[in-house]
C-alpha cells in the first residue's frame, strides 16, 4: 500500500481514488506543539525544567542563504530539549512569476540560486514542456544531462570541502575535542596511497578554511566542473539557453571532446575525494560511536530522480512513471528504510505543503481536485496552493518560518544526494551500462584510468542509519556516480553525431488560451526539486517551486511534528568538550544541521521591517586564526538581549 495516512486507494490497475463514505478527506486536526508523530522517536519540541542554556546562530555560517537556529540544551544531559529552525527571508519568486510569459519562468527561477541556477532552469523548462506539450530531441536530452551532472560536480566539492568540511578541520577540532586531534596526528590514513595524506591528522589541516590545501584545491575543481557546464549550456551561472524542448546550444565534437577532457580531471579527483572522506567518517566513529547519532534521524526520504533516458523522455503526464523509472537516478520514496514507490504519480500525489507555523496566510479554494492522470490531490498540493506572505512576530508556538512544511503522506521528509543514491541502490532500475550496478544494497562503481590514478572500484553501501557523517559521505560518493553518468551520457552524445542527430532543441509554441497544467520533476545537488504550473490564457496563473532545503528546514506541521532539521538537532547528543557554558560552541548542532547542505535561497520564496534577535553568531572559521576561532580572543561569538 502507498498510503498510510492519506486518504487515497488502489485499484486493481493501480489507479487511485478517495475512499469511499469520507465527507472531507483531505480535513486534519491540528495537534500540539509537545507531540511527534508516525513513531519518530523523536523528543518532544519543548524545553524542560530549568538549568537550560538558550543556544541560538542566527545567521548558521557556511551554508547558503539566511538560516538561523534556536536550541535550549541541557548541558548538564548534554542532550537538545528544544530545536526551531526558521528561514528569516522571504523572496516572492512565485509572486513575480503570476501572470508573466511562461517562458519567463527559465530564467527568472535560475536566479533563486546562485549555487544551483540550472537545476531550476532545467524544472522550469520541463513544467513548460508537459504543460505546452513539447518533447525535446534526444541529443537535447542528453545536452541537458551533461549541463546537469557538470553543476553536481560542481556542487558535491563545494559543500564538502567549503562549507561542512572545515567542521572536520584541524582547527575546529582542536578548539571542539582536542582529544580526537590528539589521535588524528598517530593515525596512520589507511587511503594514503591514494590520496597522499600520510596521517588523519595532515587530512584534517589540509581542511582547515583558506590556508588548507584541500579547501584551495577544491576552490580550483569547482572551476573545472563549471567550465564543463558552460559547453553545454554556453555560460555558467544562470543559463540562458535551456527552453522548452531542449537547449539552444550548438553543440559539435569539438564541445563534447572538451567536456570530456574535464571530466576526466573530475573522474581523477573523485577516487581522492572518496577515499579522503572514508578516512575521516571512519575515524571519527572509531573515535566516538556515539558521532553515529549526531544528526540522526528516521530513514524518511523523498527524491524525484533526474537524468533522463533520452530514448524514453516523451515530457508526458501520462507517462512520467515510465519515464521516471528509467533515469539514471532513481524517483522514490522511503519510509523508515523500506522502498514504498518509484512512480512519479505517487510522489507527486502524496505531497501536501502546510503553513500553519510558516509567515504565509492559508488560501482558499481548490483549483484542481485531481492531477491530470485523474488521480485524486489535496487542496493543500502544489497545484492548489496560494503563496500569501504574511509577516508577523515570531512564536514558537505559532508562526516562525518562511520556510513552508511540506509532508507526503502526512509524513516528515528529508531529500538530498544520499536519498538519490539510497532510491537508486535499492530501485535496481537503473540503464545497463558499463560502469554502475545497483545491486539492491549498494551502488557498485568502475572508475577507468583517469589522469594520475589507474581504474577504481568503489562501492556505496546503504548505512544502518542516517546522520550526519552518513549523509556527507554519501556526498563524496555521489562525485564518482556523477562523473560515470557523465561519461555514459558522452558516449550517447558521440554515438548520436555519429548518426547525424545534432538536433538539440524542438520548436514550440506558447498556448494562447485556455488552461495547460505541467510539472518539472528534477533535482537539485541537494535533492528533490520540483516546479507546478497553471496557464491560464497564455500566463501563469501559479506557480510553486518545493525544493530540498523546503522539506529539510521546514517548521513543525500541523500534526505537531518538527521538521528534520529539527528532528536531526533533538536526536544529536553533545559532544565537544567545555567546561562552563560560555566555552560551549555547538559544533555538533551545527554539524547536524550543515550535513543537510542548507540552501536558504531556494527554500524562500521582501520582507522588510524590524526584526527583534537573540543570536549566538559563530563564524565559519574563514576570518580567524587558530587562536581565535569558535569565540576566544576575539569573542566571535555575541548576544544580543531580547528587546
Amino acid at each position: 500500500m502507498c498510503f498510510k495516512n492519506l486518504p487515497i486507494e488502489f485499484d486493481e490497475q493501480g489507479r487511485a481514488y478517495l475512499k469511499e463514505g469520507v465527507e472531507e478527506p483531505f480535513a486534519y486536526k491540528k495537534g500540539s506543539l509537545g507531540l511527534v508523530g508516525h513513531g519518530s522517536g523523536i523528543p518532544a519540541l519543548k524545553g524542560g525544567a530549568g538549568g537550560e542554556t538558550e543556544y541560538t546562530i542566527d545567521p548558521v555560517t557556511r551554508v547558503a542563504g539566511a538560516l538561523g537556529f534556536h536550541t535550549m540544551c541541557d548541558l548538564k544531559e548534554r542532550k537538545v530539549t528544544e530545536a526551531h529552525s526558521y528561514a528569516t527571508l522571504f523572496r516572492g519568486y512565485e509572486v513575480i512569476l503570476k501572470g508573466r510569459d511562461p517562458r519567463d519562468a527559465i530564467d527568472i527561477s535560475s536566479r533563486a540560486c546562485g549555487v544551483c541556477g540550472g537545476v531550476h532552469s532545467t524544472c522550469a523548462s520541463m513544467a513548460l514542456e508537459m504543460a505546452f506539450p513539447v518533447v525535446p530531441p534526444p541529443m537535447g536530452v542528453v545536452a541537458r544531462n551533461l549541463g546537469e551532472t557538470a553543476e553536481f560536480l560542481y556542487d558535491h566539492p563545494l559543500h564538502l570541502y567549503l562549507l561542512a568540511g572545515p567542521d572536520y578541520s584541524e582547527q575546529v577540532i582542536r578548539a571542539t575535542n582536542p582529544e580526537i586531534w590528539e589521535a588524528a596526528q598517530r593515525t596512520s590514513a589507511p587511503h594514503k596511497d591514494i590520496h597522499g595524506f600520510q596521517t588523519l591528522g595532515e587530512i584534517m589541516t589540509a581542511l582547515n578554511p583558506l590556508t588548507g590545501k584541500l579547501y584551495l584545491e577544491a576552490l580550483d575543481i569547482t572551476r573545472v566542473a563549471r567550465e564543463a557546464c558552460a559547453f553545454m549550456y554556453g555560460k555558467y551561472p544562470h543559463p540562458s539557453t535551456l527552453v522548452p524542448g531542449g537547449v539552444s546550444t550548438l553543440l559539435d565534437f569539438t564541445a563534447f571532446n572538451n567536456y570530456y577532457t574535464r571530466l576526466m580531471k573530475l573522474i581523477d579527483y573523485s577516487k581522492r575525494m572518496v577515499t579522503i572522506w572514508d578516512d575521516v567518517f571512519d575515524f571519527f566513529l572509531a573515535q566516538n560511536p556515539e558521532y553515529a547519532k549526531v544528526g540522526m534521524r528516521p530513514k524518511n526520504m523523498i527524491g524525484t530522480g533526474c537524468f533522463d533516458d533520452p530514448e524514453a523522455y516523451d515530457a508526458t503526464y501520462a507517462n512520467c512513471n515510465e519515464w521516471g523509472e528509467r533515469r539514471w537516478a532513481t524517483p522514490g520514496v522511503i519510509i523508515d528504510g523500506e522502498l514504498r514507490t518509484t512512480k512519479l504519480q505517487q510522489i507527486n500525489i502524496g505531497i501536501e505543503e502546510f503553513v500553519e507555523h510558516s509567515f504565509y496566510d492559508e488560501w482558499d479554494g481548490q483549483a484542481m481536485k485531481t492531477d491530470p492522470a485523474g488521480n485524486p490531490i489535496s487542496p493543500n498540493h502544489m497545484w492548489n496552493k496560494r503563496t500569501i506572505p504574511k509577516p508577523v512576530g515570531r512564536s514558537w508556538r505559532e508562526k516562525y518560518s518562511w520556510a513552508t512544511s511540506p509532508r507526503w503522506d502526512r509524513t516528515v521528509m528529508e531529500s538530498g544526494c544520499y536519498s538519490r543514491l539510497w532510491t537508486t541502490a535499492l530501485a535496481q532500475k537503473m540503464p545497463e551500462n558499463p560502469f554502475i550496478v545497483s545491486t539492491g544494497h549498494s551502488l557498485k562503481m568502475l572508475l577507468p584510468k583517469s589522469t594520475t590514478l589507474p581504474e577504481m572500484e568503489f562501492e556505496w553501501k546503504i548505512p544502518e542509519t542516517l546522520n550526519a557523517i552518513e549523509r556527507n559521505r554519501a556526498r563524496a560518493y555521489c562525485m564518482p556516480w556523477m562523473c560515470l553518468i557523465a561519461m555514459a551520457n558522452v558516449l550517447k552524445a558521440f554515438e548520436l553525431l555519429r548518426a547525424g542527430q545534432t538536433k538539440t532543441a524542438t520548436p514550440f509554441e506558447v498556448p494562447k488560451k485556455g488552461t495547460q497544467v505541467g510539472v518539472g520533476f528534477w533535482e537539485a545537488g541537494r535533492g528533490y526539486l520540483t516546479h507546478h504550473i497553471i496557464i491560464e490564457n497564455g500566463k501563469i496563473a501559479n506557480y510553486q517551486i518545493l525544493t530540498p532545503s523546503t522539506w529539510n528546514a521546514s517548521p513543525v506541521d500541523p500534526f505537531g511534528n518538527p521538521g528534520a532539521y529539527e528532528q536531526a538537532v533533538l536526536n544529536s547528543p553533545i559532544l565537544e568538550q567545555f567546561s562552563t557554558p560560555e566555552e560551549f560552541k555547538g559544533i555538533d548542532i551545527q554539524r547536524a544541521i550543515r550535513s543537510f547542505d542548507p540552501c536558504m535561497p531556494c527554500t524562500t520564496h521582501i520582507y522588510a521591517g524590524g526584526r527583534t534577535i537573540v543570536r549566538d553568531v559563530t563564524s565559519c572559521a574563514c576570518t580567524l586564526d587558530e587562536s581565535d576561532l569558535l569565540g576566544s580572543a576575539n569573542e566571535v561569538a555575541r548576544r544580543e538581549a531580547v528587546s
